[in-house]
């Protein structure tokens, strides 16, 4: 099954933590509690970590998609899956962004917790990838942002948390200048940083 680190607890839900897959914290939870999953809706988890929000979306929607680019966090989503009783609903699959798809699906949502520590040297661990976000924060979101206007729908909507230190406010337009209506919706503020939720909506 993978190495147990602990086991943590979501609401009724219970999740595993393999090692060497990120565990959920304040910006995970921040998009959890913000989940606007409707019923019927195709939902993609970039970066889906052990699968906390893949697996909450999947109790409304009708197909999820988890990808991560951490094999490790692949297994352990789809342990967590199965010890939550939807598995049937999710398919995972192992990759940086959307490079796993040979297609351009249509999502109605697209979740992502982006990797926004600016980091000067190459992510050493595959678990580095999950807040590895390249010297300037921003290599990771940019690349995000250049292809999610693809594979959603029109009106489809992108829930992602960013934070201050990786500069919101470029964010905010990048998606205004590709078609989004964007806006910040919740936010955590701590000592050194802003974390924010960014609601975007194809138009």
């Amino acid at each position: 099954m993978g190495e147990l680190v602990k086991e943590i607890f979501y609401g009724s839900l219970s999740f595993y933590v393999f090692r060497g897959v990120y565990e959920p914290a304040e910006d995970t939870f921040l998009l959890a509690r913000n989940l606007d999953v409707q019923e019927g809706e195709r939902v993609m988890d970039v970066g889906t970590g052990c699968g906390i929000l893949a697996i909450l979306s999947a109790f409304k929607a009708s197909w999820v998609l988890a990808t991560d680019i951490n094999p490790l966090a692949v297994r352990c989503a789809r342990a967590n899956a199965k010890r939550n009783g939807v598995l049937g609903k999710i398919d995972f699959l192992c990759g940086d962004l959307f490079g796993p798809l040979n297609r351009k699906p249509m999502f109605d949502l697209v979740l992502f917790n982006a990797p926004y520590l600016p980091m000067e040297e190459e992510p050493k661990e595959l678990i580095d990838y999950a807040w590895h976000g390249g010297r300037s924060g921003r290599e990771t979101i940019n690349r995000f942002l250049s292809e999610v206007f693809d594979y959603l729908k029109y009106g489809g909507r992108i829930l992602m948390v960013q934070s201050s230190l990786s500069n919101i406010e470029e964010t905010l337009l990048a998606l205004e200048r590709k078609g989004f209506r964007a806006e910040i919706t919740d936010e955590e503020r701590f000592f050194f940083e802003r974390i924010a939720l960014i609601k975007a909506i194809k138009s």
